[in-house]
C-alpha cells in the first residue's frame, strides 16, 4: 500500500501507470548527518576554494556528456523538452556559473578574506579584518518537485564550494529523477565521499538531530515553509533556515504601451509563455496580470487568442507545447484553487477538462488546461492577492494609474519575481521604485532588451533569487552571496602582522621583509606575501608635467596655468595623477623578460596628496596576495596572480597615492 512497507507509489505523469516507489523506511538519519560532518565535511575543507569549483566544473561536464538520461526520465514528470531543458542543462550550468564565480572572485584559500583592513588604533598597531570559513555542519536541502535537476544543483553548487557537504531532499513526486542524477554525481568520483547524500521518502526525525553548525534550505509552499520553519529543534538551536516559498508573482503593463506597440506584444507573449511553461507549475510564474482599464478587454482577446493555440497533451507529440502537472493530487488541486477564484473572480476561459487532448497514451488524470481570470475590481477582494493556483492559472486585474499599480502588486505580500512591460523610462522607474520593497527580482522588458531578456520566470546564479514575505524572507543564487550563506563570518582583531598569518594577505602596518631580488625576477613560488622592494627615487619637473599633458592630451588647468592653480585647492601647479602613477611603474617594474608575464589589472587607486614640481616621490611595493591558477590547455606555462600594494610617498614620506597592482606570474611547477 501506498506509504506502507513498499514505500509511497509514484505515477507516470501523461499515462498514469506506476513507475516506482520511494521510501526512507530503515534508514537512520542521525547517522546520515553524522557521516556528511565527519566524513564529507573534513574532505572538502581540506580543498581550497578553487580545487571545490573545478571539481564542479568537471561534475558539470560530466553530467553534461550523460544528459540524454535525464531527458529521457525527465519526460515521466510530463515535461516538455524545453522544460526539461531549463531544469536539466539549466541546473549544469548552475555548476558552470559558480565553478567560475568562484575562481573568479575568492582566492585560492579554504576560507575567505572579507572587506579591507579596519585600523582600529592611532598608530595602527591593532586592527581587524573579517574572515569566513565554512560551517562544520551540513546543508540540508528539502527541495520541491517542479524541478528536480535545478532545484537540487543550484544550492548544492554554493554549498560544496563554501566545503560544506549536502543532504539532498527532493520532492516525493518527481524523486527518481533527482535520485538517477545524483546517482551519476556519486559513480563519478568527481566529489569527495560523503559530499553528497540523497534521501527519498519520508523525513522522520531527521530534523531532531540537526546541530547549530547545519544549515537548512527549504522551497516549496508557504505552509510547508512555515511548519518545518518552526521545529522545537531549528528554533531551540538557531539553525539557519532560508525559504524559498512559492508567490503570487505579478505581471504590470505600463500605462504608456498601447495595444499595436512592441511592447503591448511582448506583454502578452510573456504572459503566456510563464502560464504554460512547466505547465505553470514554477514558483516565479506570473499569477497576477496587471494592466489599465483601458488595456484589459485588448489584453484579454489576445490573451485568449495566444492560449487556445497551445496544444495540450503528452509532450512526446511533436504539436504539444505544455504537458500535465505532476499528478492528479496536483490537478485537484488547482481545480480547488480556480474554483476558490471563481467565487470572486470571471473565469474566462479553461477551468474544466472540457479541452482537446493530445496523445495516444495521455489520460486526462494530471492534464489542467490554461486558465484565465478576470478579477474587476482587485481591491474589493483579497482572493487573487492570496490564492495561488499552482499550474497554468493567472488572473487579470485592472489599475488606474502607475501608483494603483504599485499598490496592487504590493497586495502580494512579498513576490519573488515581478515585471514591468513598457518603453517609458519614468514609469519603469516610478513602478520599480514602488515595488522593490516587495519583490526579491524586478525584470523591466522592452522592445530594447527583448531579444536578449532571459525572461521574468528565469532566476540566474549571478542574481538573487528569494523574496519577502509570502515568498519566504530568503535568499539563494546570487553569485558570491550565495556561497556565503553557508560559512561563518568572523572578526579577527590582533596585530597587522598577526592579522597576515591568518588570513594570508598583507594590510598596511604588518612586518615586510625588504628583497634584495628583484620580486619581478622571483617565480610564483618564491614570492611571500610581505616581500617588499624599495625603489630608488625621482623628482618631479616642470618638463615632466608638460611632456605627459602633451602625450596625453590632458591640459587641465591645475597642470599648466600658474595662476589659476594658485586659486585652486592644490594652491600650485601640480602633476598628473596618472603621470605620478606611471612614474612609480618606471621605479618598480623590471624592464628583462622572466617570471611576470603580464600586468592585467590596477584596482582600488586613490590619490591621496598632490605632488607639484620640485616633489621627489618613491614606490614602495609589496606582495599584497597570491592567487594560484590552474594551467588552461592553450597556455605555455603555469601561472598564478600576484597582488601588490602599492604605495608612493613624497619626501615628506607622506602618502600620495595608494592602489593594487596584478600580475601573472610563472610558476615553476604545472
Amino acid at each position: 500500500m501506498a506509504g506502507g512497507r513498499e514505500g509511497t507509489h509514484i505515477y507516470h505523469s501523461v499515462t498514469g501507470k506506476r513507475i516506482t516507489s520511494t521510501s526512507s523506511e530503515g534508514v537512520n538519519f542521525e547517522q546520515v548527518l553524522d557521516y556528511g560532518r565527519s566524513i564529507g565535511g573534513p574532505a572538502l575543507r581540506a580543498m581550497t576554494i578553487h580545487e571545490r569549483a573545478l571539481a564542479l566544473k568537471a561534475l558539470a561536464k560530466h553530467l553534461l556528456k550523460r544528459k540524454d538520461e535525464f531527458y529521457r526520465i525527465s519526460a515521466y514528470t510530463g515535461a516538455t523538452r524545453a522544460d526539461s531543458w531549463v531544469d536539466i542543462e539549466g541546473g549544469i550550468g548552475t555548476l558552470f556559473s559558480f565553478s567560475s564565480i568562484a575562481r573568479r572572485e575568492f582566492p585560492n584559500e579554504p576560507f575567505i578574506v572579507e572587506g579591507g583592513a579596519e585600523r582600529l588604533s592611532a598608530e595602527n598597531t591593532f586592527s581587524a579584518r573579517h574572515i569566513l570559513t565554512p560551517k562544520r555542519g551540513v546543508s540540508l536541502h528539502i527541495n520541491a518537485f517542479n524541478f528536480p535537476c535545478w532545484g537540487m544543483l543550484e544550492k548544492i553548487a554554493p554549498s560544496l564550494i563554501a566545503g560544506v557537504p549536502a543532504v539532498v531532499k527532493p520532492a516525493t513526486g518527481s524523486a527518481y529523477l533527482t535520485e538517477a542524477m545524483v546517482r551519476e554525481i556519486v559513480a563519478s568520483g568527481l566529489l569527495p565521499e560523503g559530499a553528497l547524500q540523497l534521501i527519498c521518502g519520508g523525513t522522520g526525525d531527521l530534523l531532531d538531530h540537526l546541530t547549530e553548525q547545519d544549515v537548512v534550505t527549504f522551497t516549496g509552499s508557504a505552509e510547508t515553509g512555515r511548519m518545518l520553519k518552526a521545529h522545537p529543534n531549528i528554533i531551540a538551536r538557531s539553525i539557519p533556515f532560508n525559504q524559498e516559498a512559492d508567490s503570487l508573482n505579478c505581471c504590470i503593463l505600463g500605462k504608456s504601451v498601447s495595444a499595436g506597440d512592441p511592447e503591448f506584444d511582448l506583454f502578452v507573449r510573456e504572459v503566456a509563455r510563464e502560464m504554460t511553461s512547466k505547465a505553470g507549475q514554477k514558483c516565479t510564474a506570473i499569477r497576477r496580470i496587471l494592466v489599465t482599464h483601458q488595456q484589459a478587454q485588448p489584453v484579454v482577446d489576445a490573451l485568449q487568442a495566444r492560449l487556445s493555440k497551445v496544444a495540450v497533451g503528452d509532450p512526446a507529440a511533436e504539436s504539444v507545447r505544455m504537458g500535465p502537472l505532476l499528478g492528479a493530487t496536483q490537478k485537484a488541486e488547482v481545480h480547488a484553487s480556480v474554483e476558490e477564484l471563481a467565487a470572486s473572480c470571471e473565469l474566462l476561459m479553461g477551468g474544466s477538462d472540457d479541452f482537446e487532448l493530445i496523445g495516444e497514451q495521455a489520460v486526462r488524470d494530471a492534464f489542467y488546461p490554461p486558465t484565465l481570470l478576470h478579477c474587476a475590481d482587485p481591491f474589493a477582494t483579497d482572493a487573487p492577492h492570496s490564492i495561488e493556483a499552482f499550474g497554468p492559472v493567472a488572473t487579470l486585474m485592472p489599475y488606474g494609474d502607475p501608483g494603483e499599480a504599485v499598490d496592487l502588486a504590493a497586495l502580494g505580500r512579498g513576490s519573488l519575481v515581478g515585471s514591468v512591460v513598457t518603453r517609458d523610462d519614468a514609469e519603469a522607474a516610478q513602478i520599480v521604485l514602488g515595488t522593490a520593497a516587495w519583490h526579491g527580482r524586478m525584470l523591466v522588458l522592452n522592445r530594447e532588451c527583448a531579444k536578449e531578456s532571459t525572461g521574468h520566470g528565469s532566476p540566474l546564479p549571478m542574481l538573487v533569487h528569494g523574496g519577502p514575505g509570502r515568498a519566504g524572507g530568503g535568499e539563494e543564487l546570487g553569485g558570491a552571496r550565495a556561497v556565503k550563506h553557508y560559512m561563518q563570518r568572523t572578526s579577527v582583531q590582533g596585530s597587522p602582522s598577526v592579522l597576515v598569518a591568518i588570513t594570508r594577505e598583507y594590510q598596511s602596518g604588518a612586518r615586510v621583509r625588504e628583497t634584495e631580488v628583484h620580486p619581478f625576477r622571483k617565480h610564483f613560488e618564491d614570492l611571500q606575501v610581505g616581500d617588499r622592494l624599495s625603489t630608488h627615487r625621482r623628482t618631479v619637473t616642470e618638463a615632466d608635467i608638460v611632456n605627459f599633458g602633451c602625450i596625453s592630451g590632458d591640459h587641465f588647468y591645475a597642470h599648466f596655468d600658474e595662476e589659476a592653480a594658485k586659486e585652486s585647492l592644490f594652491g600650485k601647479r601640480v602633476a598628473h595623477g596618472y603621470f605620478v602613477i606611471s612614474a612609480a611603474a618606471g621605479l618598480f617594474v623590471d624592464p628583462a623578460p622572466g617570471p611576470v608575464l603580464a600586468n592585467y589589472g590596477l584596482e582600488n587607486l586613490r590619490f591621496i596628496e598632490p605632488v607639484g614640481m620640485g616633489d621627489t616621490i618613491q614606490a614602495r611595493v609589496t606582495v599584497k596576495k597570491k592567487i594560484a591558477k590552474e594551467k588552461r590547455p592553450d597556455e605555455d606555462h603555469a601561472a598564478g596572480v600576484v597582488v601588490w600594494d602599492v604605495e608612493i610617498v613624497n619626501q615628506e614620506d607622506k602618502v600620495v597615492a595608494l592602489y593594487d597592482v596584478l600580475t601573472l606570474v610563472q610558476r615553476r611547477t604545472e
